[in-house]
């Protein structure tokens, strides 16, 4: 069986360049795609139907002796001989903090798949930002921005990613080790091909504060079932190794094994933390992911992780050509 990946080469000075361009190019259709998977999962501003500093009206109720006049509604209050106050709804405005994998592993597809693994961590990761925008809350790209809360955060964030401090990071296969500021969430979006103890320990980082976060891990169709057969050869995205194999297939179970091991290990480090761990394949829909997300970053936070999958390997992508 034959597969082709689509891969970017790895190494200084002019990779970096032509990624970054390459990147550049791309953005605006994944910009275009991450809106529209936002705005089929529009999941609304993050009330909490408690009164509080917000936006959205809850209610009125009467007026109390020693309140501030200043919250009165007039209107309302014109309507009977009752003076009223307007009572806003509390939305807890959080702070989201994002990374997507952008490194040479992520721009892998085999012919199964909708779109690279680094195109669709891309559209994940800027459909959320836009998604907590609209319900109120404020994001920043982990490394690369402040938060903001700007209603055109796609493309501001399309811009940071695709500037000099983007490129600069665009190699980079874990993200910054600095901790979150507590009661902050993180959504990490890549393939997490790195050794699995260098993963859990750059996680435990971040949750240092008391960070909640929320884990993806994005694979290609071709990685979670191995489905080679006769003579294939893998070659390594983030270097020239290359491995021959004559009966492809006979390794199936022992890599499907090491696979579930190294999710396993990435998952329990998620766990121990708090946060959330599941994986999603380029071949099924960027919206089921989302959907997801949307549902635990609208009920505040972590839990238990889930795994959602077998597991990940702990090289490179491989782009298998037989």
């Amino acid at each position: 069986m034959a597969q082709q990946a689509r891969t970017t080469p790895s190494g200084p000075g002019p990779h970096t360049t032509r990624a970054a361009l390459d990147l550049a190019r791309r953005l605006p259709d994944l910009a275009v795609s991450a809106r529209e998977a936002a705005s089929s999962v529009m999941h609304g501003v993050h009330g909490r139907r408690r009164s509080g500093v917000g936006e959205a009206f809850w209610q009125f109720r009467p007026f109390t002796a020693g309140e501030s006049v200043a919250r009165i509604d007039w209107r309302r209050s014109a309507r009977d001989d009752r003076t009223y106050v307007r009572e806003r709804e509390w939305e807890a405005a959080q702070t989201v903090w994002l990374w997507m994998d952008r490194s040479p592993s992520m721009d892998f597809a085999s012919d199964l798949a909708r779109a690279t693994k680094r195109d669709r961590a891309l559209v994940l990761g800027l459909a959320t930002a836009d998604l907590l925008v609209r319900g109120g809350e404020r994001v920043a790209l982990l490394g690369l921005s402040r938060p903001v809360a700007a209603r055109n955060v796609v493309d501001r964030f399309a811009e940071a990613l695709s500037g000099p401090d983007g490129a600069r990071t665009a190699a980079d296969e874990l993200p910054p080790a600095e901790p979150l500021p507590a009661r902050s969430r993180a959504l990490l979006v890549g393939d997490w091909l790195s050794d699995a103890e260098a993963v859990a320990g750059r996680i435990a980082a971040l949750a240092a504060a008391g960070a909640l976060g929320h884990v993806i891990a994005v694979c290609d169709p071709v990685e979670e079932t191995f489905p080679f057969a006769g003579h294939v050869e893998f070659a390594d995205t983030d270097g020239p190794a290359r491995l021959r194999l004559g009966q492809a297939a006979s390794l199936r179970q022992t890599y499907l094994a090491k696979l579930a091991v190294h999710r396993d290990s990435i998952a329990e480090a998620c766990r121990r933390q708090g946060w959330t761990f599941a994986v999603h394949r380029t071949d099924r829909p960027a919206t089921e992911a989302l959907l997801r997300l949307a549902t635990l970053l609208a009920d505040g936070g972590g839990s238990a992780a889930a795994t959602g999958g077998s597991a990940a390997a702990t090289g490179g992508s491989a782009a298998a050509t037989g």
